[in-house]
């Protein structure tokens, strides 16, 4: 007898965590069913268990942990359902964007490097807020693309945009952090 029994380790992550497929996902319901789920599987619980059962509770913690960090975060969420549905974002593949996005990126990387050289950390936390701003508005238009559609090919798209945005993002958070070190630009 499995200690598992109403679970199943081949489910998508939504089911796994009785949650709607859906990119709006309510966090902390996630939270809840995430520590739910780890209160019930987690190794220590299964350390005078028998062998199977050990490496069955391993197995299920890890899927849950899988499973969190994916739907926890909204771009690797889009991603993941992109994926559910068999729709190919075209990473790998699909390099065409729109010029006016990449013109944009180039301006946002020239500040972010001006701002950095210059040591100008309220620039760089100005163009941060700026960013999240415009992230934001990302995100609500990737949600429609799935939850009021579906239409994968625009939600495709949306996620090949906002992987640059997070990138800039990161870089700017990179920039911040080297500067509050007091690490030279």
């Amino acid at each position: 007898m499995t200690p598992f029994p109403d679970m199943d380790l081949t489910a998508d992550f939504f089911t796994f965590f009785h949650l709607p497929k859906r990119f709006r996902t309510d966090l902390a319901e996630l939270d809840a069913r995430y520590r739910e789920v780890q209160r019930a599987v987690h190794p220590d619980r299964f350390a005078a268990a028998r062998e199977q059962e050990r490496r069955l509770s391993m197995q299920w913690a890890a899927r849950a942990n899988e499973a969190y960090r994916t739907l926890k975060t909204p771009l690797a969420r889009a991603q993941y359902l992109l994926q559910l549905a068999g729709y190919d974002t075209g990473v790998e593949t699909n390099t065409a964007m729109d010029p006016a996005f990449l013109m944009e990126q180039m301006e946002w990387r020239e500040m972010v490097m001006t701002a950095r050289a210059n040591g100008d950390q309220q620039a760089l936390a100005h163009l941060r807020a700026r960013l999240r701003g415009d992230l934001e508005n990302h995100y609500d238009t990737l949600s429609a693309r799935f939850d009021a559609g579906p239409d994968f090919p625009a939600a495709a798209e949306a996620v090949r945009r906002l992987m640059f945005l997070e990138k800039l993002a990161g870089e700017i958070d990179d920039a911040l952090d080297a500067l509050e070190d007091g690490i030279d630009p």
